[in-house]
């Protein structure tokens, strides 16, 4: 099979697209024939060998890549022989090898694809849309809701907009660049911001100055002056949720905080939202956000957005999402 390999920690040209042999499925297992695989924020910062949500940094050589989709064609000793042939999707949790042709995962990992769900729109909801429903298990949004929404046309941002339309809040939404933030609007929000614009910020206060609203979520995946911006336009009682620092750095900045005074001063909340305390939240069972992560894309509740690469472009794509120049979802299509 073909698939990208990582040799030596570094830069995304490190990422090699390359022949090596088809994984074997162990007892309980399956392989999966790879139609698309997920790449994450976390990925590129694997790659230059930071140790991320693991203990250690990642065994070279590997293939990187932990979200697929595809069909089943080949089972390990012991496995259900009905998965044979079927379409799944599956995250592969601690072991990488998403970026190939060929896959293998356990079988308890998989979920069957309905004949109408895309693979890639599968992996970015196996992946994202269950971070996003995780996130969203941290606050109740309703018509009386004003959502800010940071990062607004990336993977998550797409699913969060879209999930407090659906909800009826009224939904803010920062972008950066014209035609990311056009896409922001076309996706449902009631106003749609170019970050990059240092008049931002005063341009969301005369909107809701104009409906009378104070923002009462800030969903913050990028940190630093925009995150620390959006927040200051939350009222009191507002909420701010932490699932990345984007814009404090890549691979070495950090979430934005705040202390117990500042917070109590400006009568809101703040708090991390990824990790152990989401999946506490979520009842101890990752497996249950996939489930009605999937279900929300199939039944069409939430419409992921894909930003496709082909497998040996691999390199491409890890450049395009570190310099911010993807939307939605990133996938690789062997």
């Amino acid at each position: 099979m073909h698939a990208i390999r990582l040799h030596a920690f570094g830069p995304a040209e490190n990422l090699a697209y390359e022949e090596t042999p088809d994984p074997v499925p162990g007892p309980g297992q399956v392989r999966v024939r790879v139609a698309a695989a997920g790449v994450h924020l976390l990925d590129t910062a694997l790659r230059e060998g930071a140790t991320g949500p693991f203990p250690t940094p990642t065994p070279l050589p590997t293939i990187p890549g932990r979200e697929v989709a595809g069909t089943v064609d080949a089972l390990g000793e012991g496995t259900d022989p009905s998965w044979l042939s079927r379409r799944v999707v599956a995250h592969l949790g601690m072991n990488p090898g998403g970026y190939a042709e060929l896959a293998v995962t356990d079988a308890a990992r998989l979920h069957a694809l309905p004949d109408h769900l895309g693979e890639a729109e599968a992996v970015a909801m196996i992946g994202t849309g269950r971070t996003t429903l995780g996130i969203l298990g941290f606050t109740e949004l309703g018509p009386d809701s004003v959502a800010i929404v940071p990062a607004a046309a990336g993977g998550i941002g797409t699913l969060l907009v879209q999930y407090a339309k659906n909800a009826g809040a009224t939904v803010i939404g920062l972008a950066g660049g014209p035609a990311k933030v056009a896409l922001v609007e076309a996706n449902g929000a009631d106003l749609a911001v170019d970050y990059k614009q240092p008049d931002w910020p005063e341009k969301v206060r005369a909107y809701l100055d104009s409906v009378g609203e104070k923002a009462t979520v800030v969903f913050d995946s990028v940190g630093g002056d925009t995150g620390r911006a959006a927040v200051d336009l939350l009222g009191k009682g507002g909420q701010h949720l932490v699932f990345g620092w984007s814009g404090a750095g890549l691979h070495d900045g950090e979430p934005l905080t705040f202390t117990e005074e500042e917070l109590t001063a400006r009568g809101i909340t703040s708090e991390s939202v990824l990790g152990p305390v989401m999946i506490q939240k979520a009842g101890g069972d990752i497996r249950t956000l996939e489930l009605a992560a999937l279900d929300a894309a199939a039944t069409g509740t939430l419409r992921p957005a894909v930003h496709r690469f082909p497998l040996a472009e691999a390199a491409e794509a890890h450049r395009a999402l570190e310099n911010r120049g993807t939307t939605g979802k990133v996938v690789l299509v062997p």
